[in-house]
């Protein structure tokens, strides 16, 4: 092969080498890099600006902003200005042959103020304004529902790192166990039997191990997919259980809950929208006023003043009262929409006042529930690890046998992840309470 060919060729390989080579060193350099660690409040404050559905809140509450905006501009004046050229057949007359015009040349350059009076509009901006507190209402359900999705996600993961170290520190247990029913079988101290239930326990707490492993990682997943736009992984999260956060007075839930309830201030402001279009609807049977006011050119020339020296600058105003009399029954329709959706919207806002009262109930039982039932569940972890010590050195001793071992290890790994999902439990419950009360 040519010299010059096989020097080609080793540039090309070294290119691509070389390509290949720096993703792998960015990629290295982003896998050793220290984890970033995140508390509650900064996984609330990534998860507010990367999660889709609160950002499409809060994306129709600025678009219901604009369309109050865009309302308010239809109730006061425009101003525009005109410039138009109009040519005529002419017949040998000034006015032409084609007699709309005013003559066989006419020249239009004028600025226009237009006003148009009508109850349609000031029932349309009413309307808007309404949107826009309905927007903003439901914008406030987006955002406590986030904060609900990330508690349970955050302290998921937080619950899912201490069962996979539950999880550990039981594997070492039972292999512990396991040497200790091998050492007795070698003294004669016990059968073989209680070596294989050994080796049962520890293959049983191996496969758990693993579980709890593919489970972290899931709950990492899960938590990574809501807080970062870029899938990143590599990051922490505080261990930091509120437990020292009561659960608030009843009525002090029943009190903030009644003036700071996001759905129930949507069912109210979706009941205005729908009283607002209503009245649009039936302000199709009234008839509405317009003002035109012109100063410019309407002239032969285009120019401030003819050749005979006649000043063409002037002004014209004009006032127009539209009737409606007929349109097939389009207004009718409107209006019988209009009553429907208003009734709908009252039925929605009562059900929404009886789901406050009942999620006021509800919410309320399951996090003081959730609150009480933690320190049985400390207890009888704390009782299940005594347990598991007197049992073993029983055991040790000839006094216990071998099922009572592995129970007494079963029953202490159950009682750490029951902790730990109670923990989880009461973060939960304790965030769906806030939703009705606004503190987080």
């Amino acid at each position: 092969m040519p010299r010059h060919i096989l020097t080609f060729a080793f540039l090309i390989s070294s290119v691509c080498l070389a390509q290949n080579a720096v993703p792998a060193q960015a990629q290295t350099a982003s896998q050793t890099a220290a984890p970033l660690t995140l508390t509650l409040q900064d996984a609330l404050a990534r998860a507010r600006n990367n999660a889709p559905q609160f950002l499409s809140a809060l994306t129709d509450a600025a678009v219901a902003r604009e369309d109050r905006v865009q309302a308010r501009a239809t109730l006061l004046p425009t101003v525009t200005y005109n410039n138009e050229y109009l040519y005529t057949q002419g017949n040998g007359t000034p006015s032409g042959r084609y007699i709309a015009n005013n003559a066989v040349h006419e020249y239009v350059s004028q600025g226009n103020v237009h006003q148009v009076v009508s109850v349609a509009q000031f029932a349309d901006y009413n309307r808007t304004g309404a949107a826009a507190e309905l927007a903003r209402a439901r914008a406030e359900v987006a955002r406590r529902g986030l904060v609900v999705t990330v508690v349970q996600n955050f302290y998921g993961l937080a619950a899912a790192q201490r069962k996979y170290s539950t999880s550990q520190a039981a594997v070492q247990e039972a292999s512990r166990f396991f040497d200790i029913s091998q050492k007795l079988e070698q003294g004669g101290e016990v059968a073989h039997a209680d070596v294989i239930k050994a080796q049962i326990q520890l293959n049983d707490r191996q496969r758990d191990l693993r579980e709890a492993q593919l489970a972290m990682e899931r709950a990492r997943l899960d938590l990574a997919v809501l807080l970062f736009p870029d899938f990143n992984l590599n990051f922490t999260v505080v261990d930091d259980f509120r437990l020292e956060q009561p659960v608030p007075t009843s009525e002090e839930v029943v009190a903030e809950a009644k003036q700071n309830n996001p759905e129930l201030a949507a069912a109210i402001a979706a009941v205005r929208q729908a009283q607002a279009e209503l009245t649009v609807a039936r302000a199709g049977y009234l008839p509405s006023l317009t003002f035109d006011y012109f100063y410019g050119i309407d002239a032969t020339h285009f120019a401030v003043n003819n050749p005979d020296g006649a000043r063409n600058l002037g002004y014209a105003a004009a006032a127009t009262l539209n009737i409606p009399i007929w349109n097939w029954g389009a207004t009718h329709s409107k209006v019988k929409q209009g009553l429907l959706r208003a009734k709908q919207a009252n039925v929605e806002l009562s059900a929404a006042q009886r789901k406050l009262l009942a999620d006021l109930k509800g919410l309320y039982s399951e996090a003081q529930t959730a609150h009480d039932e933690l320190e049985l569940l400390r207890n009888s972890a704390d009782l299940a690890s005594q347990s598991l010590k007197l049992t073993t050195l029983r055991y040790q001793g000839g006094e216990a046998t071998v099922l009572e071992v592995v129970d007494a290890q079963n029953t202490l790994t159950q009682a750490r992840n029951a902790y730990d999902d109670g923990e989880v439990r009461y973060e939960v419950a304790l965030a769906n309470l806030q939703t009705l009360t606004g503190k987080f």
